[in-house]
């Protein structure tokens, strides 16, 4: 009823363009002990709920009268078989996820996990009765009276009445207090503080010790090849009948106008329709015969030099086994022909985008922060957020604002003809080993098809050398761009927002990931969250959490998130690095803090991403063996060391960033700049 644009709310509601996009909760929600749907939008405009309520009851008569398509039902039901077949590494915290709410309502977990025998029963009953679902719709949509219609309408001065509201609820509590009371609460708050400031014994805690840690790392066998003249990755794993396919296609010859365009182009390639095919085709076609497939832009740092990264596009699918020629044509079919013809359709996938990364802002604030932060740091920094920081959320805005949409829409089939090209690829492939040969000469059906660029433009970026990707060197490389006279500078970046708290960060410009000091600043990260900064930020700051990390583009990282305080946090920050340069902590708490680097760094893989490491960042297992070395030579001496030379005030280049509510401090400050 909502999946997809063949669904029919989608085609009722999401096309005419009532809202920007679905409400937050839309579909089914079994896990309550009475189930539940809801149907909404967001972004709409306030006079048209009464049309919108007409049009979804009127939906629900048209679905009775006509039913759904047969190809619908089946990839609903292809979906579930690829959901069995695919193996995630949380198999076992999903499915008890997916259990406990039938299970804690008196249902039979055991019959629920029977999902095979479900779809068959499913099956007969639409043989059995072909208007089993159109009977089902009526009975628990049409004839069902226990309905809520929830409005809700925004308010410019919501924030200051709500802030009126506390202040003045604050005041009468403060005005019943007796002297007693008010003596009480100093009290508890001295004591909270003496608790907060005082550290606590864990010794009586179970817990693993790095000796417990396995000193190797687990190999990965890869094979590299060519199809077609396109360097292929092939590794073979336990798939249990899928195939995993990625490409990368670099962006090294676009045109640095187009740039900030790719996370558009990725995010509807996929979407408008493609030869024979128009957009609802496609779709169906897609979930009939593939997992999935998806394009994101990708920007990966160097693994040895800050200023070098590759920058491109990413092409991701999977499919059944049996599926596999399927798949590859819909990807021939999206290199060699896509529309770009559809200004309407367009339109809806803009508004949806749109209004997708606004909302990110308030979920993953913290995020944005760090990468606005980072941005005059590296190169990488910087495009990372043209495609995904505020930069890009600003630039899509502007974008569903505008009223034609010619003017993008004939950029588009230009960034296709500089990314979709055989000598801009590389691929991986991950499959069973008795399906690998079928898929090499699949994946070299769909390289032939693939056009050959008669004339490329010059490189956009100073200096472009290709890396090999294997170790030995001798098949695959990496297109990375370095940009040797990029010169990092200091910027302090405001964004205020209509949010009552805010999002912090500050990153510090340090070290790639081959150097040696690159592992003693991941422990310092992970011991100044756990030691330090979720005591000052959290408990004592308030804020919903903090803390510090080290990222693979060679940035040290503060952030908090959801933070009620802006300044202060920035000054926890600095507090963090006297403290770990004073060294101010224990033997135990640097064990503690390399356990929680392991925790990650010896997460388990799934067999759809082996390999990946080496395909996406050039890390091999020697180099992974060679990082998990220094990772357990880390001393407490050498946590000190790197605090002084790269976190201490004036060592390093550092930017900061904070997305929040209007701020007078900062207001007068003219060293922050305002967005």
């Amino acid at each position: 009823m909502v999946s997809g644009p063949n669904s029919p709310f989608y085609k009722a509601l999401i096309e005419p363009k009532f809202g920007s996009d679905f409400s937050s909760v839309v579909g089914y929600d079994g896990s309550t002990k009475e189930a539940s749907f809801s149907i909404g939008l967001q972004g709409m405009a306030e006079e048209d709920i009464e049309s919108v309520k007409q049009i979804i009851s009127q939906t629900i008569d048209d679905i009775i009268a006509h039913g759904f398509e047969e190809e619908q039902i089946e990839a609903l039901l292809h979906k579930l078989e690829i959901q069995m077949k695919h193996q995630s590494t949380s198999f076992g915290l999903t499915l008890a996820s997916y259990i406990a709410s039938c299970w804690n309502h008196d249902g039979d977990p055991v019959e629920l996990m029977k999902i095979s025998d479900s779809v068959a029963r499913f099956r007969r009953c639409l043989q059995d009765d072909p208007l089993y679902l159109q009977d089902k719709v009526r009975k628990y949509f049409k004839e069902n009276t226990h309905r809520l219609t929830l409005s809700m309408s925004p308010d410019e001065g919501f924030y200051e009445k709500q802030a009126h509201a506390e202040r003045e609820k604050l005041q009468q509590k403060i005005q019943d207090l007796s002297d007693s009371d008010r003596k009480d609460i100093y009290e508890k708050g001295l004591q909270l503080l003496s608790v907060q400031s005082s550290p606590q014994d864990a010794s009586c805690l179970p817990a693993l010790k790095v000796s417990d840690i396995e000193p190797a790392v687990a190999a990965t066998p890869v094979e590299m090849g060519t199809a077609g003249g396109v360097p292929v990755q092939y590794c073979e794993q336990p798939t249990n009948g899928m195939v995993y396919f990625r490409a990368m296609c670099s962006l090294n010859t676009l045109p640095e106008d187009l740039k900030e365009y790719v996370p558009l182009f990725c995010n509807v390639i996929t979407k408008l329709g493609c030869a024979e095919l128009d957009y609802r085709q496609q779709s169906q076609q897609i979930e009939l015969k593939t997992g999935g497939m998806s394009v994101s832009p990708q920007v990966t740092p160097d693994t040895a030099h800050l200023d070098t990264y590759e920058q491109g596009v990413l092409l991701t699918s999977s499919c059944l086994e049996r599926n596999l020629p399927d798949m590859f044509h819909l990807w021939s079919d999206i290199f060699n022909s896509p529309h770009f013809d559809d200004e309407e359709r367009l339109r809806v996938l803009v508004m949806m985008a749109a209004q997708e990364l606004s909302n990110g802002i308030s979920y993953s604030g913290h995020m944005y922060a760090m990468s606005s932060a980072g941005r005059t740091l590296t190169p990488s920094g910087d495009l990372q957020e043209t495609f995904g920081g505020m930069d890009q959320v600003k630039f899509m805005k502007r974008i569903a604002e505008m009223s034609d949409l010619s003017s993008v829409l004939r950029k588009l089939p230009r960034i296709k003809r500089y990314l979709f090209s055989r000598e801009n690829m590389r691929c991986a492939v991950n499959a069973t080993p008795q399906k690998m040969s079928d898929t090499s000469s699949e994946v070299e059906k769909f390289i032939n098809n693939v056009s050959i660029r008669k004339k490329e433009r010059k490189p956009v970026r100073p200096h472009i050398e290709e890396k090999p990707l294997d170790p030995s060197g001798s098949a695959g490389s990496r297109k990375l761009v370095s940009e040797p006279h990029f010169k990092p500078c200091q910027l302090k970046s405001y964004f205020q927002l209509p949010f009552p708290v805010n999002f912090v960060s500050e990153c510090v410009r340090t070290v790639p990931f081959s150097d040696p000091d690159y592992a003693s600043l991941c422990v310092l990260g992970r011991m100044m969250t756990a030691k330090f900064l979720h005591g000052e930020i959290r408990e004592k700051g308030g804020a919903y959490g903090g803390g510090a990390r080290m990222g693979r583009g060679g940035l040290f990282s503060f952030y908090s998130y959801r933070d009620p305080n802006a300044v202060q946090t920035l000054s926890a920050f600095r507090a963090g690095a006297e403290w770990a340069r004073a060294g101010s902590f224990a033997p135990q708490d640097v064990d503690e803090a390399k356990l929680s680097v392991f925790s990650a760094v010896d997460a388990p893989v799934a067999p759809s991403d082996k390999g990946m490491d080496l395909f996406l960042n050039g890390i091999s297992d020697e180099q992974r063996q060679e990082h998990r070395e220094r990772l357990f030579a880390v001393t407490g001496k050498s946590l000190t060391d790197v605090a002084s030379r790269y976190l201490g005030m004036g060592q390093r280049t550092r930017g900061v960033a904070i997305l929040g509510p209007e701020n007078e401090t900062i207001k007068k400050d003219p060293s922050w700049v305002v967005k």
